[in-house]
């Protein structure tokens, strides 16, 4: 139990990091005031690429997690069957 208090302190503190200081909360626009550090986008072509990034870190994400649950090879010859091979023999 002493162990969960602790965990909860620290990352209580390192919350405290991770949110913007008063100087930057003054120069972030209101969509991102108290987020981030530092000066927020300074032209519209700036939310254009932070919008295109997200899209593409999502799709990422998403295809990443629906692979890795269901890869969807299941061919004798495809690598992978190797690889499982292998593991099996080492045991």
């Amino acid at each position: 139990m002493k162990k969960q208090y602790w965990i909860l302190i620290i990352l209580m503190g390192l919350a405290k990091f991770g949110l913007a200081c008063p100087v930057c909360e003054r120069q972030q626009p209101k969509v991102t005031m108290g987020l981030t550090h530092g000066a927020g986008p300074g032209s519209n072509w700036d939310w254009i690429i932070i919008g295109f990034m997200s899209i593409i870190t999502l799709l990422t994400l998403f295809y990443s997690v629906k692979y890795l649950i269901k890869p969807g090879e299941k061919r004798e010859d495809h690598i992978k069957q190797s690889i499982l091979r292998e593991e099996e023999y080492e045991n």
